[in-house]
Order: C-alpha cells, then sequence, then structure tokens
C-alpha cells in the first residue's frame, strides 16, 4: 500500500520491529527532538561505547566478520584489477598502432559510472527488503560468470566487424562493465549494512578501521601489481595449452566466484521480517530514506563530511598531474603520489582501529579535518620540494582516515537495521557524484585559479566541514534541540 506524505511522516518507515543496534542517548537531553515527532527513532549520543576489548583482537575473533572480511579482500582486489584487465584488453585487441589508448579507456570508465549514478539509492531500497547475505553471494557469484564469459564472447564476435566504427567486441567490454558495476551497486550496501549486524556497537570503529585499511591495500596492490599479475596468469594457462588465452579474465573473475563461495558460508542474524515484507515502492522507499537523514542531524552531517572527503580525493587525483609536473617528476608519474594518500590512509585506519575508540566521532573527525586541510595547505606550499609533498600526501591520508571511519562507523550504528541499505544506497549516490564533480571541475579550475589557490580553497572546505560536524554533533546539538522547542 502505497503512503501518502502526511502518513510517512507519523508512520515508522518500515516495521515497527526494534532494532537490535539502538542505543539510548547519553546525552542527558530528554527534550523531543524533530525526529521524535515525525515517527523516525531519535538520534543517538555521538559519545561511544567503552567496549570490554579494544583494537582489532576482538573483530579478528568474530567468525562471522571474518568470514565478511574474508570475501572482502577478494572482491575488493578484483575491483581494483578489473581496469587493469580492460585496459590490457583494450590493448591487445582493440587500440591500433600509434593511437592513444584514452578515448577507449575513458568509455570504460563512462560505462562504469553510468550505474553507480542511476541505481545506487535503486539499489538500497531492495537490499532493504532482500536477503543481505543472498545479495552479497549473488553479486559475486554473477560478476565472476561476467568476467569469465568474457573471452568466449570476445572470441564469438571476433569476425563480426564493426558498428559505428567500433569493434562489436568493445561494445561487449562495454556491456560487461555495465552489468559488473550495476551489481556493484546493490553489493555496496549490502556490505555495509551487514556489518552492524554481525559486529558489535563497541567494535565498529575497529571493523570499519580494517575494511578501510583492506581497500586501501587493495588499491595499491591491484594498481601496483596487478598488470604482471595477469601476465603471469597468461604465462601459466599457455603453458597449459597453447590455444587458451583467458588467464587474464580467470583471475579477475575467480576472485569474485571466491568471493561469494566465501560469503555462503556467512551468519548475519539479520531480521527476517524486513526480508519476508512487502514489495517495496520505490519511489516511496527512496523518500523513506531521505527524510530518515534530513531529520538525524549526525547521520545528515556524516554524510556530508564523507561528500567533503570523497570530493577532495577526487580534486586530488586530477591534481596530482600538474603536481607531478611542478615537483619535476613525469605527469605519469603522478599515482605514485596518491599512493602515498593509500598508505597515510592505511596507516591511519590501523592507529584509529587500536586507539580511536576512547574518542567522540565528532572530535576524531574535528581532528581529521584540521589534519587534511593542514596537508592540503602543506601541499600547496610544497611544491617544490618532491620530499615534502610525499609527506604531507601520506599526512592527509593519515588525517583523512580519522574523519571517513568515525563518520561511516557514526551511519552503522545509528542507522535502524531496516533503513540501513537505503541511507547507504543514498550515501553511494552522494559519493559517486562528489567524485564525479571534481573530476570535471578541478582542472579548469587549476587552470584559471593556479595549484596553489586550489588547494587553499579545497582546505578552506575542509575545515569548514568539520567545523560544522563538531557544531551539530557536539556542544551545537543541545543548542538545536532549545531551539527546536
Amino acid at each position: 500500500m502505497q503512503l501518502s506524505d502526511p502518513e510517512r511522516l507519523t508512520k515508522p518507515p518500515c516495521n515497527e520491529k526494534s532494532d537490535p543496534m539502538d542505543r539510548p542517548s547519553s546525552s542527558g537531553d530528554d527534550e523531543q527532538t524533530p525526529s521524535e515527532t515525525k515517527g523516525f527513532p531519535p538520534d543517538t549520543s555521538d559519545t561511544p561505547k567503552e567496549p570490554s576489548k579494544r583494537g582489532f583482537l576482538p573483530i579478528f575473533r568474530n567468525r562471522a566478520f571474518l568470514t565478511l572480511w574474508s570475501g572482502q579482500v577478494f572482491s575488493q582486489l578484483a575491483d581494483k584489477v578489473y581496469l587493469v584487465l580492460m585496459i590490457a584488453l583494450i590493448d591487445s585487441r582493440f587500440q591500433d598502432a600509434n593511437q592513444p589508448i584514452s578515448g577507449w579507456v575513458s568509455a570504460i570508465m563512462v560505462a562504469f559510472t553510468i550505474p553507480a549514478v542511476l541505481f545506487g539509492s535503486l539499489a538500497g531500497v531492495f537490499v532493504d527488503r532482500w536477503s543481505k547475505k543472498a545479495v552479497l553471494v549473488a553479486t559475486n557469484l554473477l560478476r565472476g560468470l561476467l568476467v569469465l564469459t568474457v573471452p568466449l564472447l570476445l572470441w564469438v564476435t571476433q569476425s563480426w566487424g564493426s558498428l559505428y566504427n567500433l569493434p562489436v567486441g568493445f561494445y561487449i567490454l562495454l556491456a560487461t562493465t555495465f552489468l559488473v558495476s550495476t551489481l556493484t551497486q546493490f553489493f555496496a550496501p549490502a556490505e555495509q549494512s551487514v556489518i552492524p549486524l554481525i559486529v558489535k556497537p563497541g567494535n565498529l570503529l575497529s571493523a570499519n578501521s580494517l575494511y578501510t585499511t583492506t581497500i586501501m591495500a587493495s588499491l595499491i596492490v591491484g594498481f601496483a601489481v596487478g598488470e604482471p599479475l595477469l601476465a603471469l596468469a597468461d604465462t601459466l594457462v599457455r603453458g597449459i595449452s597453447i590455444d587458451w588465452d583467458f588467464g587474464k579474465e580467470l583471475v579477475v573473475g575467480g576472485s569474485y566466484a571466491i568471493a561469494g563461495l566465501l560469503l555462503l558460508l556467512l551468519r548475519t542474524g539479520e531480521n527476517r521480517a524486513v526480508v519476508e515484507g512487502e514489495a517495496p515502492h520505490v519511489f516511496a522507499d527512496i523518500l523513506d530514506g531521505l527524510l530518515y537523514v534530513r531529520h538525524h542531524r549526525r547521520v545528515r552531517n556524516a554524510l556530508i563530511q564523507l561528500g567533503i572527503l570523497f570530493s577532495v580525493f577526487a580534486a586530488l587525483s586530477v591534481l596530482a598531474v600538474p603536481l607531478a609536473e611542478t615537483l619535476g617528476m613525469k605527469p605519469s608519474q603522478f599515482g605514485f603520489l596518491l599512493a602515498a594518500g593509500g598508505v597515510g590512509m592505511a596507516t591511519g585506519a590501523a592507529i584509529l582501529g587500536h586507539w580511536g575508540q576512547h574518542l567522540s566521532h565528532a572530535r576524531l573527525s574535528l581532528y581529521g579535518s584540521s589534519g587534511v586541510a593542514g596537508s592540503l595547505v602543506g601541499l600547496a606550499l610544497s611544491t617544490h620540494s618532491i620530499w615534502l609533498a610525499f609527506l604531507m600526501t601520506i599526512l592527509l591520508g593519515c588525517f583523512a582516515a580519522l574523519v571517513a571511519i568515525p563518520m561511516q562507523t557514526t551511519i552503522q550504528a545509528e542507522t535502524p537495521e531496516e533503513m540501513r541499505g537505503k541511507v547507504f544506497g543514498l550515501q553511494n549516490n552522494a559519493i559517486n557524484i562528489a567524485l564525479s564533480l571534481p573530476l570535471a571541475l578541478a582542472g579548469v579550475a587549476e587552470t584559471l585559479l593556479g595549484l596553489k589557490t586550489v588547494f587553499f580553497s579545497l582546505a578552506a572546505l575542509v575545515i569548514a566541514g568539520g567545523v560544522l560536524n563538531w557544531y551539530i554533533s557536539g556542544k551545537g546539538s543541545a543548542m538545536s534541540h532549545k531551539a527546536d522547542k
């Protein structure tokens, strides 16, 4: 049954079953918040509970989390090597001599980005109604199957000629990329929704720290050893038969398949009432997610903080090219600067996972935002010192972990189970938009304003977001409650 707008504001968004992750506020403020008057659960306190044991040891003793994390390792590795695979296939099959590869790769990137923009929120709606374990398993197995069928499809279509001046085989790569990205939009919110189901609230920060470390490690490993790994796989497969040429696809597709098989062992303990509920009213459910975010200050602001952070990193990926030139490096070596940022974020995540639990998320975000802003200013002032630039980039990644991980933990801990898919779907959409705009604008801004001015502007944006989060999640929260009266 479709709810009218007034009914949606006064009725809980999904079912009325209490969520095991709900926590009473420890702020001492008993006044009713606007979210309570709208029928949503109230904001919970940002102050984390003291876990019985800190650091990574408790989550390494959690079998369900280890299963999920093991699946993530293979899935993330496949994600990062996938682009390397596409470039290798283009180079070996479609690119002509002396023809730049950038046009081919840009088309692949567009095919990968479109589903992220179109289906991010939509996927979250269905994730809330489906078994999250089933989504995790199916999306990995299907992605693996898609990649493994690429060699067969390219072989079948190799004599089909061209369509609109492009080989039919290249359209196969575009379609495969589009479908793989679409499945990823379902996998991402399901993965984020499962973490709070299998990890205690006091250990969420450590769990997210380990996840961030894994993502950064897979990013560095994927781009650093992806090409030699695929080449080695091809060599080994050709050693079996001279006519076989699918070693690269076997590595990527096999990694997805292994992730899916590992996740078959996962026990989520999820709320089956949500899974067996009525079919979703897509736009109504998306509106429920928007209303939930609107009426929960800390969740809303955490999304804003993550959007700002990802915008900065997207801009940095563009600005790294002229920065590398300024430092006397080859433009093609800009990846070393980005890898330094990844090393810093992995380091910050590891530190935070061990010693970050005794600080509030708002305080960590303020410290992290200040550090990111300071690192951006340092980058602006180190355009003629390669070692200082690398140091600032490492610090930038380290401080960024102090923003990203607590904000992600806040969203997980304060969103009820039946709303997580919608909220994480909205988060994926927001982050994809935050990644897209700077990619288009950063280069133009650098040309018009100069590298230093752009870095200073990004620093101002980050510190403004950090202060806003401190105000809303800290002392400003109590003031806002009084104003609501």
